[in-house]
């Protein structure tokens, strides 16, 4: 295990719904989505290809992979403020971390939080996208 992770994969979705939790609305859960896609660091403009593109979002959407079996590495990056704040939630539950791990985790945090029912099918459809290549890669690197 990498000594650099703290949490497991399950304890950060434990985190994200407490995080949640503190928000009396939607509109504040958005704004603190915008917020958490605000941080993110910032993703190499030459990486916004077609080779790293998540095809089945609305909006543009790229995921770099790097790292291998044992510790996986994931940067990723929208147009679309609502879709960088999933992303950066995506990134908190499935980023540095074991290959195997990241295959076997399910996002729950996106049932626990309501999201699932505050998403626009066409952004529910390009999360599903995003976690869909995400565990590709890590498919590929257990391969």
């Amino acid at each position: 295990m990498n000594s650099t992770v703290t949490t497991s994969a399950e304890q950060a979705q434990q985190q994200i719904a407490e995080e949640f939790a503190f928000f009396g609305d939607w509109t504040e859960r958005y704004q603190y989505l915008i917020d958490l896609g605000k941080q993110l660091p910032d993703f190499p403009e030459t990486c916004k290809s077609d080779d790293y593109r998540v095809h089945g979002c609305q909006s543009m959407v790229w995921l770099l992979p790097s790292g291998d079996a044992s510790n996986m590495h994931f940067e990723a990056a929208s147009d679309s403020a609502i879709v960088s704040g999933l992303i950066a939630l995506v990134l908190r539950v499935y980023s540095d971390r074991p290959a195997a791990e990241i295959l076997a985790t399910e996002p729950s945090f996106i049932g626990t939080i309501g999201l699932a029912k505050h998403l626009s099918p066409t952004r529910s459809n390009g999360l599903a996208a995003m976690l869909t290549k995400l565990k590709g890669y890590a498919a590929l690197a257990l391969a």
